[in-house]
Formats: structure tokens, C-alpha cells, sequence
């Protein structure tokens, strides 16, 4: 059986590396692609579903960001298990920055150029927010073009969704990203923060190898 798995808003497989799975699984990364310009997100996931052969069974796993769009994902190519590590099953789970990024149409008025550099207050942000202990936080986000990177952050604060019943939730209680007050999750890691997957691998392994059997 296929794992197709996206990670985290600008991040590879990278951030994912410790995780292991049941020798069965076949896992295949899908890696981010780069919007085209002013391109609509029903069209990015289509593009993004692509690499996916749904003539037979397969799995669909996303962190983050790439939680949302395996559960986009999964209305075009519906998989025999879903889960999201670190990620919302609908828009009422927002975070309260994220909601008020939606309300003020924050992210428009951020110039562009200041997505694309490392040392930029967008990246000092986002050691905050995911883990500030973790002095190699960066080496994880790797896909920085800085359209790519404004477009999805957009999208996010906008997006829109119904909670679907099959879909497996996976969060940190630390996580201040997607706050666990604002779910109610499968599975909670504890003492942890939105960095799980990598600084909490072993447990969530355990968990992921009897889900994806």
C-alpha cells in the first residue's frame, strides 16, 4: 500500500525523516510545487494530486499546511485513510492570529521580498511559533520562494472547509500554531510543540503504525 505524504508550508521530507512505518507501506513524497501566479487553490491542489495513482488503494498523510491539503486532496482522490499531524480538519479550528490574518487580509499588505529571506522577520516568526529552542529550525524549511511561500500563507488564513468524519487529527498540547483548546484530536503528543513529528518521532510512529497497517 501508497503513504503519500506532504509536509509543512515551505518544508521537505526533511522534517519527517524520523518517522518509521510498517515495512508494508510504500511511502512517496509529494514535494511542493510553486503556484502559478494569482492561480486558484482548487487549482494548486488538482496539480498537486497528480503524482497520485488512485487506481488502487492508497494512504494520505499531511503535516500542516500539508494537512490541508491531503483533506482537499482527499475529495478529488479519496484515500483509504487519512491523517494530519500538527494540522485542522476545518476552519472553526483556527488559530485566533490566523482568524484575525483572515479578517484584515494581513498577509496582502506584507512585501513579498521579505518571504524569500532567511533572516527576515517572517522567519525569526516562525522560529517563535514552531520551536524557538530548536537552533536548527531552518534547515527544515527549504522550499523558499517567496511567492510560493506568501500565496500559502494566504491561503491558509482563508481557507474554508467542512470537518470530514474519517479524517485522523494528530496535534501537540504545546502547539501554538494549532492550538489543541481549538480541536478535539485522535491522538494527543504531550510536551511537545508543532515540531512533533521530528522531536517526538518515536511515540508518533507507534501511533501512525497501527493506523497505517
Amino acid at each position: 500500500m501508497k503513504l503519500y505524504i506532504i509536509s509543512g508550508l515551505g518544508a521537505d521530507g526533511k522534517v519527517l525523516e524520523k518517522l518509521t512505518f510498517n515495512p508494508e507501506i510504500e511511502i512517496v513524497h509529494i514535494p511542493w510545487l510553486i503556484p502559478h501566479l494569482n492561480e486558484e487553490f482548487s487549482d494548486y491542489v488538482a496539480r498537486m494530486s497528480e503524482s497520485i495513482d488512485d487506481s488502487e488503494e492508497f494512504y494520505l498523510m499531511g503535516y500542516s499546511f500539508g494537512g490541508i491539503l491531503v483533506q482537499e486532496i482527499h475529495k478529488l482522490k479519496p484515500a483509504k485513510k487519512i491523517v494530519i499531524l500538527g494540522s485542522i480538519r476545518c476552519d472553526a479550528e483556527k488559530s485566533k492570529l490566523i482568524k484575525a490574518g483572515e479578517k484584515t487580509n494581513a498577509i496582502k499588505y506584507i512585501p513579498e521580498r521579505l518571504f524569500g529571506n532567511s533572516s527576515s522577520v517572517l522567519y525569526m516568526f516562525l522560529k517563535k511559533i514552531f520551536d524557538s529552542k530548536n537552533s536548527n529550525l531552518l534547515e527544515y524549511f527549504r522550499v523558499k520562494d517567496p511567492y510560493y511561500l506568501k500565496w500559502s500563507m494566504d491561503k491558509v488564513a482563508k481557507w474554508k472547509f467542512e470537518k470530514l468524519p474519517d479524517v485522523i487529527q494528530i496535534l501537540a498540547d504545546k502547539d501554538i500554531v494549532f492550538p489543541i483548546k481549538n480541536s478535539q484530536p485522535d491522538f494527543v503528543i504531550k510536551n511537545a510543540t508543532h515540531l512533533f513529528p521530528l522531536t517526538k518521532a518515536k511515540q508518533v510512529s507507534e501511533i501512525l503504525k497501527t493506523i497505517f497497517v
